[in-house]
């Protein structure tokens, strides 16, 4: 007998909780506001704006359904289940951040402030919730598959990302490491860079697009369905060890990126998330590729 499905509603501290968090009370987070010449009243509605979208996205589900939350800093220790559909309400930053935790489960995404937000993963208003969450588990539902980027160790630790998974030192040192392609059987190019940067579709108006702006690339940047990922080398430093013959590239399905670390630790992570990341040493190596799992996002 299988199991009624589970909404899960994931969303994230307001600025107005974080303040709380930090001042004690509201007179305190509104002195503290006011002294830079910020006023708590728009940061207090834009809060209560959230709070009424998640209220009324968890009044939208099922009866039938189960239903529970988790708050962005849990995502790392939540376990999702195959007959969740998630539901993301917040902007559309954290569909990415829910996004690598996924495994092909039906994403809605939830705008709790229109105009504020671009809209491109949250896209629909916490009024037509009911009719999203029916529509997900329907037969010959719509969805838009978005194609991900993983990172695959040679000790099995894997990571995937929405956005870009970025490999580099921690702080602001120089990473070394030999790079090349996967299945190459040449050891690769040594170099020497603030890190390598492998992102999607999805991440091609954020910080892949400014590094390919800088390139002034001529190929095409990939649409979020598109099976295709573009890579770039951070400031590659050409030495008499290091070069810098390999600084960008595409890969198609199928095709992997290998890096292969010669310093003490280099780390690695997706869509900002840096503290959930991989962490790598000398000697060890990493595959960088097209994900098989796609995020499934409701249109």
């Amino acid at each position: 007998m299988s199991l009624a499905p589970r909404a899960v509603l994931v969303h994230r501290r307001t600025e107005y909780e974080e303040l709380l968090a930090r001042h004690g009370t509201h007179g305190q987070a509104a002195f503290f506001l006011s002294s830079r010449g910020r006023s708590i009243d728009e940061v207090a509605r834009r809060h209560e704006r959230t709070r009424q979208a998640l209220r009324d996205v968890a009044a939208a589900v099922p009866l039938t359904w189960r239903s529970t939350r988790v708050e962005r800093a849990d995502l790392d220790r939540f376990l999702f289940a195959p007959e969740d559909v998630v539901v993301v309400v917040g902007q559309d930053g954290l569909v990415a951040n829910a996004a690598k935790y996924l495994s092909g489960q039906p994403v809605v995404g939830i705008d709790t402030d229109p105009g504020r937000n671009p809209g491109v993963l949250v896209r629909h208003r916490h009024a037509d919730a009911a009719a999203l969450l029916r529509a997900a588990t329907a037969a010959g539902s719509t969805v838009d598959a978005l194609t991900m980027v993983e990172a695959v160790a040679d000790d099995t630790q894997r990571l995937v990302a929405l956005n870009e998974i970025y490999l580099g030192p921690p702080g602001h040192q120089t990473a070394r490491y030999r790079l090349g392609p996967d299945g190459d059987p040449a050891p690769g190019e040594a170099q020497a860079s603030s890190g390598v940067l492998v992102g999607t579709g999805t991440g091609a108006t954020g910080w892949l697009r400014s590094l390919w702006l800088e390139r002034g690339s001529t190929t095409p940047l990939p649409a979020p369905s598109d099976p295709r990922l573009l890579w770039f080398v951070r400031e590659a430093w050409p030495s008499p060890a290091t070069g810098t013959s390999l600084v960008s590239g595409e890969l198609g399905r199928g095709q992997g990126l290998r890096l292969t670390v010669e310093s003490d630790r280099i780390v690695v992570f997706g869509d900002g998330m840096e503290s959930d990341a991989l962490e790598l040493t000398w000697g060890q190596s990493v595959r960088l590729g097209i994900s098989a799992t796609a995020l499934r996002l409701v249109v």
